[in-house]
């Protein structure tokens, strides 16, 4: 069978970016075609003018559609933003008295009531994330499916994560105005983790912290499940932001000082170094100290690394976290966050990078193999996998019926142990703020109802 040639669509705060790619013969991801362009019209993960969005997609959509030779009709979305929200919930069904075992069906219907959980007005549900399942009050292991268990009640504990529909909306706007077609939306943290993490990170527990230019999404997983999912709106963009005003520079400069001298550890950097910065027009030049550009970059990633520090810790998991944590997007380029981030979290910690799912002869290889275009690559990933998945399925209806399925592991549709209660210590102190299948074809069912009968275009 001819190999699918899958697209992501990469929607960030600071950047939007297209990847082109498709299943190379060693089992990793192929970019055949890659475009970058900056991004207008989009605040902390969320589109605010859908014509300045459009006008951005349709650069960088057509920059790697040039360099793949291919003609782009649909992508696979990321979504971020501070309007993603996630909780808990347990749902259960009664199984029909002419099922001598619990059927996919059954599984299906259970995942699919979830969907009439009462919400908060303007929301829906996004993604849901089966923790375990329990058959006749008996909780099953994770190797078991609790298709083919005999059983009269079958019930689940899921990790449910929710988004603004008027900002679905707005992101379908922006991608139809850019002439495109809305494949499926995913969480970006979950995408990015698919292409920095591998099975046994998930399995041993791990922080995927994903600091990009306006959101930080932290996505927690332990046993092989997605276990916890948060964003936070304070990112890179925070950090240029306090440069450029502590320093009173322009915001290009700020992000040219960020980038090239910048450190999260002000021991780290010499006391007398300078960086002279050209003056505009017939102004001197003006002088900064490395030491006082390091002070404003460790003040901001130190309240950025708290955050994320209060939210693995009241996921339950922090003890749990074998993995450490893993950092990516454009913010895991800072100089020492590394360090900053074990100093603040006591946690192993690492930067994600990429390239270990990517094949060595995707174009810019090098350019590519870069934490900020985690979540780009990791559009592509899934949508691989969940068009190999939707071959498999064919194939499976035309074989005779059998009693097992086939679970995505890394999307949590598998059994669980029943977990034992998390270590609950003395609560930790909030950061302080500033004042200013399948079950996968569920969800993908949900989406195309969302975006394409939500409302009248």
């Amino acid at each position: 069978m001819e190999n699918e040639i899958i697209v992501g669509l990469d929607i960030g705060t600071t950047k939007i970016a297209c990847f082109v790619g498709m299943r190379a013969e060693n089992g990793k991801v192929k970019i055949l075609g890659f475009g970058k362009t900056d991004s207008k019209g989009v605040e902390h993960g969320v589109v605010k003018s859908v014509t300045d969005t459009a006008e951005s997609i349709r650069r960088a959509v057509s920059e790697a559609a040039d360099q793949a030779d291919v003609d782009i009709d649909e992508v696979w979305v990321g979504i971020a933003g501070q309007h993603i929200k996630s909780r808990p919930s347990h749902g259960s069904v009664m199984i029909p008295t002419d099922h001598r075992l619990i059927e996919q069906e059954d599984v299906d219907r259970l995942i699919s009531e979830q969907y009439n959980i009462m919400l908060e007005p303007g929301e829906e549900i996004i993604h849901i994330f089966p923790q375990r399942y329990i058959v006749d009050r008996e909780a099953l292991s994770r190797e078991i499916s609790p298709v083919g268990v005999v059983g009269k009640n079958l019930e689940a504990d899921f990790h449910m994560v929710t988004a603004n529909v008027q900002n679905l909306q707005f992101i379908k706007y922006a991608v139809q105005d850019a002439g495109l077609h809305i494949k499926g939306v995913v969480l970006e943290p979950v995408a990015s983790a698919k292409a920095v993490l591998d099975d046994s990170d998930r399995d041993a527990g791990v922080a995927m912290v994903d600091i990009g230019g306006g959101t930080t999404d932290i996505a927690i997983f332990y046993d092989g499940i997605i276990r916890h999912t948060e964003v936070l709106p304070l990112a890179g963009n925070a950090i240029t932001n306090d440069i450029r005003e502590g320093c009173n520079i322009l915001k290009k400069q700020a992000e040219s000082l960020k980038v090239k001298f910048g450190s999260c550890l002000t021991s780290a950097v010499s006391e007398n170094d300078v960086i002279s910065i050209p003056g505009i027009r017939s102004q001197a030049p003006r002088e900064i100290y490395v030491k006082t550009l390091a002070e404003i970059i460790n003040a901001r990633t130190r309240m950025i690394l708290e955050q994320v520090d209060y939210s693995i810790k009241l996921s339950g998991f922090h003890k749990k976290l074998i993995a450490g944590v893993t950092l990516t997007g454009g913010g895991a380029q800072l100089k020492n966050i590394k360090e900053l981030c074990e100093l603040i979290t006591t946690t192993d910690t690492r930067i994600g990078i990429p390239n270990e799912h990517l094949s060595a002869d995707s174009v810019s290889f090098a350019d590519l193999a870069h934490p900020m275009y985690a979540t780009g690559i990791g559009l592509v990933l899934y949508g691989l996998e969940q068009a190999e998945e939707g071959r498999e399925e064919e194939i499976h209806e035309e074989a005779p019926a059998k009693n097992e399925t086939k679970v995505d592991p890394f999307v949590a549709m598998k059994a669980e142990p029943e977990l034992e209660p998390a270590d609950e210590p003395e609560k930790p102190e909030k950061p302080k703020k500033e004042k200013k299948g399948s079950f996968e074809k569920t969800i993908g069912n949900f989406f195309k109802k969302v975006f394409d009968e939500g409302i009248d275009d």
